[in-house]
């Protein structure tokens, strides 16, 4: 698996849902698998395939949030002299009028909150360039360009 980047505020949230799955919905699926094993034949107890079927998506979202923790890479910001980075604040203006967007991992994207991934084609496009110059991209709904203003 690949580095995957984070704000220290994103990794500390997928820390807490680690934390969340194994301390109390781990026990609590437990609970209830063992009750309706209780209850007597499983082999048609609903209750029985559904704490199953919570069992196996809860420890599979564990081991998939393991394997991102074991290659995060804690973004801190800034503008690293002035060129767009993983977690810088970039303002651009385009036809669409000004815009502000925050590069992040994939995993923190949030493109209606202005948090866009740095694999995608905007952010692709916005890495490693500096003020005042000019970035075309191409997405799904044609050409647009960019004129960064600012980075933070």
């Amino acid at each position: 698996m690949d580095n995957q980047y984070f704000s220290k505020e994103g990794l500390e949230k997928l820390k807490n849902e680690l934390e969340e799955r194994t301390t109390v919905l781990r026990p609590e699926i437990a609970r209830r698998i063992k009750e309706a094993k209780e209850e007597g034949d499983i082999s048609e107890n609903a209750a029985f395939d559904s704490a199953r079927e919570a069992q196996a998506t809860n420890e599979g979202r564990i081991e998939e949030i393991k394997a991102i923790l074991e290659n995060a890479v804690i973004i801190s910001g800034g503008n690293g002299g002035g060129i767009v980075n993983v977690g810088s604040s970039v303002k651009v203006d385009s036809k669409k009028g000004s815009q502000s967007f925050v590069i992040v991992g994939a995993a923190e994207s949030d493109p209606g909150n202005g948090f866009i991934s740095n694999e995608s084609p905007l952010g692709k496009a916005f890495l490693g360039r500096k003020k005042g110059e000019k970035v075309e991209v191409t997405t799904p709904k044609g050409v647009t360009e960019y004129k960064i203003l600012e980075i933070k």
